[in-house]
């Protein structure tokens, strides 16, 4: 009678156990996930437990055959696991006893729940493992299609979450290739270290019984038995291992999925999600969310606790088995379908996404991304690196007070060359302008960092608010730094109208009310007051005397 309401266990109990207790403590709730593996466990085991003459050849075949057919019915769907078992492995015995009789019950003989339950949770997570990584492997086979998509893509390096140096797109998925690389190579270690078999450990001591542990841990393909039947049953370490794996491939994600989020916003505008990856607002009809990047990242502090939840459940557990480690499972399969659904979602994503090449190579150009390749080129030239890391840094105060956009000058070689050992209109008009002597090279220099538009040859580059050989263009940045003195407010609102193109000085005396020469003249003062505070902060490092044959007169 025990027996019937006690499930696998009931012999030492004269009374029942209590409803809210039972339920309590019942778990086929959730860990009826381990069902394949406790099939293929028991299968392994009646094998070898007939083979070992511990039952006989009959009754092995009875339970094989009852627990294909369990199998069977439960993956057609003609059997559900469910009713009022303590756990799945109570679920299958009662099965299999159902429909082969006592042979069944001969099934548990020299094994114990303790080295049942470690089994089917190492082969549960061994798959597990190999799933998770054939995600990544597709995962990075799409970040190398991007890589190879966008070698030529420029975009500006972050550092700080501010622009820093320029690169590539290909450069910066780069990086996200080596983290899931990475990812891979932790779990197949992880892999490794878990495929060995517990089976046979019994509850702790092992058994009385001639088991064949080598066969069935080479039945169930692991390299061999565990070596220490208490660590077989008591050992969560491949748990542990593979939710600190999953940790850090949620925190990959996240990283990926963090800077999704911003490139996809339209202070930014990289990247454009694909409809079927984005969501809408319920009241803002021009929304357009990236929330599968955000649940991805929001989802990595649950996968986060799921790991902790565990590590703090075996931190003080006594060897060998404890109920403690019920706990292992839920965590696991919750950590588990995590991951798995943010790498395929994020996959989907990042595959379906398109990235705005033209907007990134803009980004680039500005917020001073190649100030080190500036102070690297005055190295070159014989500065020594903290001077030219000085002399850059006073150039880029300069643009930001005047606030100048900085420019990324792709012929910045060129310009060196050609102007070199000719003479310049326009350097030659700074020097008439301020009365300091510039060379080609600093000049050059002013022309790849800060703003003006100069003509050298066909190409049109751009340079510092002032001149193309006789008529002077003012630069947007004068409406407050010259305008306001010197303009009235319909030519500073022309201006600011006018803001992405340069604009001629005699359109804006017109509006002002000025003389093309009167203008001119007030422009030439504002100039001459600027200029050469400029010129002699580089002069102080002696910048222009680098090149004594580049100076021009």
């Amino acid at each position: 009678m025990a027996e019937e309401f006690q499930g696998l266990w009931g012999g030492r109990f004269t009374k029942e156990t209590d409803t809210l207790v039972r339920k309590f403590n019942d778990s086929l709730s959730f860990d009826k996930r381990l069902f394949f593996a406790d099939i293929e466990g028991s299968l392994a085991h009646s094998s070898m437990l007939s083979k070992q003459g511990i039952i006989s050849e009959e009754d092995g075949k009875k339970i094989r055959e009852g627990l294909i057919s369990i199998k069977d019915d439960v993956t057609s769907g003609k059997l559900k696991i469910e009713g009022d078992y303590e756990d799945i492995h109570s679920f299958v015995e009662a099965k299999l006893t159902e429909r082969v009789g006592d042979a069944g019950k001969r099934l548990h003989t020299g094994r114990s729940r303790n080295d049942q339950v470690a089994l089917d949770m190492r082969l549960f997570a061994r798959s597990s493992v190999v799933e998770i990584r054939g995600l990544l492997l597709e995962l990075l086979d799409t970040i190398l299609s991007i890589m190879k998509d966008n070698v030529d893509t420029i975009m500006p390096g972050f550092t700080h979450l501010q622009k820093a140096q320029p690169i590539t797109l290909s450069h910066h998925m780069g990086a996200y290739f080596e983290m899931f690389s990475r990812d891979c190579e932790r779990l197949t270690g992880i892999y490794e270290r878990m495929n060995y078999s517990p089976l046979g450990s019994g509850a702790l001591a092992g058994t009385t019984y001639p088991l064949d542990r080598e066969m069935t841990a080479h039945e169930l393909s692991f390299k061999g038995p565990m070596r220490n039947s208490i660590d077989g049953v008591s050992d969560r370490d491949y748990l542990l291992e593979s939710l600190s794996a999953m940790s850090i491939i949620m925190m990959h994600l996240s990283r990926l999925s963090e800077e999704i989020i911003i490139w996809n916003s339209d202070e930014y505008r990289f990247i454009e999600l694909d409809d079927a990856y984005s969501t809408g607002s319920s009241i803002m009809p021009q929304k357009k969310n990236p929330d599968i990047a955000e649940l991805v990242r929001g989802k990595t502090g649950r996968v986060y606790g799921a790991m902790m939840s565990l590590f703090t459940t075996m931190k003080a557990l006594p060897l060998a088995y404890d109920k403690d480690m019920q706990e292992d499972k839920e965590v696991f399969f919750d950590a588990l379908d995590t991951v798995k659904s943010c790498i395929i979602l994020t996959n989907g994503e990042i595959k379906t996404a398109s990235f705005n090449k033209e907007r990134m190579k803009a980004s680039a150009g500005g917020g001073f991304t190649n100030a080190t390749d500036a102070a690297d080129y005055l190295v070159k030239k014989g500065v020594p690196f903290r001077d030219a890391h000085g002399i850059i840094g006073r150039i880029i105060i300069y643009a930001i007070v005047t606030y100048v956009c900085f420019t990324a000058a792709s012929y910045f070689t060129e310009i060196i060359t050609m102007m070199g050992y000719q003479y310049n209109p326009i350097a030659h008009g700074i020097t008439e302008l301020t009365g300091q002597m510039i060379s080609a090279y600093t000049f050059a220099i002013l022309v790849m960092l800060i703003g003006m538009k100069v003509k050298i040859g066909n190409k049109v580059i751009s340079f510092l608010g002032g001149f193309t050989l006789e008529t002077y263009i003012i630069h947007p940045f004068f409406v407050q730094a010259f305008g306001v003195q010197f303009m009235n407010h319909k030519a500073i609102y022309y201006i600011e109208k006018n803001y992405a193109k340069p604009i001629r000085i005699e359109e804006v005396a017109a509006i002002s009310g000025y003389s093309v020469s009167y203008f001119s003249k007030l422009f030439r003062q504002y100039m001459h007051m600027t200029f050469p505070a400029y010129l002699s902060g580089i002069r102080v490092k002696n910048a222009t005397s680098l090149l004594l044959d580049e100076n021009l007169s």
